[in-house]
């Protein structure tokens, strides 16, 4: 059904944890500055989903495409009886 694809290669992965990183690093910057948790949690889902974007995980992406893939089978089966 889903094709085994390698894992992201480290270059992949590293380039996300210097992302991740700069966001963090970013944060607590803010947050010294006086910023407000509101804008600070802003901030932070912003980056993440920019880094997600550029750096995307497709083991990650199969693995969830998967698991929704049989829960829609089964309730597609309990709704048959």
């Amino acid at each position: 059904m889903f094709s085994k694809t390698s894992p992201m290669d480290l270059e992949q992965r590293i380039n996300k944890i210097k992302g991740l990183e700069s966001i963090k690093e970013q944060a607590l910057r803010m947050a010294d500055e006086g910023a407000n948790a509101l804008e600070i949690r802003s901030f932070v889902n912003e980056g993440a989903k920019r880094v997600a974007y550029e750096h995307p995980d497709e083991e990650a992406f199969l693995k969830a495409a998967k698991a929704t893939f049989g829960y829609k089978s089964q309730k597609n089966q309990e709704s048959a009886f």
